[in-house]
């Protein structure tokens, strides 16, 4: 390598020397997969893999929440995302973590999310259950989108966060387990398509991987609350007393809280953690969430329409692939967009060993827009 590059590559990890000796440096970083050489750290290439890939680019047009909602002030995927990534990298900042590792999971946690957010989740892991092809989830279809299908070469410590993420769960210890070997992540990920709601016992290899599982709820909590607002859904008055005076009734002031309070006690520790009275609250605050926003009328409009659009949708392709030879198929000039489109992929797929056609269609359909799948089902199904 160049002269100049050896002293530009130095540099990039130069600011490590001050991390934590509970971070995760670079030189601990895992390829699952030979990589060559490069400037750039390990973490930090994860970064660039994900940003430019073609699973984060869907992020913006996919359900955080609310559907088929004409307000553009209305958080989206790609949203919260970022704001995952910017809370995370607060914290792991002030406890001298590492960001790159942290800005990779981040910005990746959420890859593996189907059109319609959690309610196209629950689908797809319906028809799983029936087609007696494993599970689906979100979690562990990130690490799938980001290795398998894309083909990308990501460090076992950004996929382990991905895969570990869990940001649903609330806890007042978030722990990691730096002791996992590539095996034991390895029998993670086979586990969470195998064996339902297994993701939820994951525990992350690094802090870093902690970090962005905690950073999950500060960012959705209040910003949720504040979409339900704009929306009619909920008051700000209707809030629960206990958790607006001890963490706040505004999206700003919540995250202000919720982030001092986990660096204050957090600090030169090897865990994760909120005071009593900050995680009673956010506790609270939660299952409020669930029991006023996500489970209201106006975040599961049209649900019945889309069940329906999801298992239709799914048998058709399921059929038209069985139906015709997908590589003699695209070779035709006649096809359509769509039909080339789903070809191109199935092909691709098909092509890697171990394959299931039926597995191949969840990640087709998983892998679309909120958009992108009306316009199948207005296409196909209409």
């Amino acid at each position: 390598m160049n002269e100049i590059l050896e002293k530009a590559k130095h540099n990039m990890i130069l600011k490590e020397k001050d991390l934590s000796p509970y971070a995760c440096k670079s030189e601990q970083g895992i390829w699952l997969k030979e990589d060559v050489e490069d400037i750039r750290p390990i973490f930090y290439r994860d970064i660039d893999r994900i940003i430019h890939s073609s699973g984060y680019a869907r992020y913006i047009d996919k359900t955080q929440v609310y559907s088929f909602i004409q307000n553009d002030h209305i958080t989206r995927r790609v949203l919260h995302v970022q704001l995952v990534s910017k809370i995370a990298r607060t914290i792991g900042r002030s406890l001298r973590l590492n960001e790159d590792l942290i800005e990779a999971i981040a910005l990746g946690h959420d890859i593996g999310h189907t059109p319609f957010g959690h309610k196209g989740e629950s689908l797809l892991n319906d028809i799983c259950k029936k087609e007696k092809i494993g599970y689906f989830c979100h979690n562990a279809q990130g690490v799938r989108i980001l290795e398998n299908i894309e083909g990308l070469n990501i460090s076992m410590q950004t996929l382990d966060g991905i895969l570990a993420h869990n940001g649903e769960i609330l806890k007042n210890k978030y722990e990691h387990n730096e002791y996992k070997t590539e095996e034991e992540f390895k029998q993670d990920l086979n586990k969470a398509f195998a064996e339902e709601d297994y993701s939820r016992k994951i525990i992350p290899i690094t802090m870093e991987g902690s970090v962005v599982r905690l950073s999950d709820v500060i960012a959705y909590i209040g910003r949720d609350i504040e979409d339900a607002i704009t929306l009619g859904v909920v008051k700000r008055e209707e809030i629960p007393d206990f958790p607006r005076r001890i963490i706040g009734d505004h999206n700003s002031k919540i995250v202000d809280t919720l982030i001092k309070d986990v660096i204050i006690n957090s600090f030169d520790k090897p865990y994760l953690s909120f005071s009593k009275d900050v995680f009673d609250a956010l506790m609270e605050l939660q299952n409020w969430n669930y029991e006023k926003i996500y489970n209201s009328e106006k975040a599961n409009a049209n649900y019945d329409k889309i069940e329906k659009s999801f298992v239709d949708l799914y048998y058709f392709y399921l059929a038209k692939l069985k139906e015709t030879n997908p590589k003699e198929e695209i070779k035709k000039s006649t096809i359509t967009s769509s039909e080339k489109t789903l070809y191109h992929f199935v092909n691709k797929m098909m092509e890697k060993p171990g394959e299931d056609i039926r597995r191949v269609v969840i990640d087709y359909i998983a892998g679309q827009t909120d958009k992108f799948f009306l316009n199948e089902c207005e296409i196909y199904l209409e």
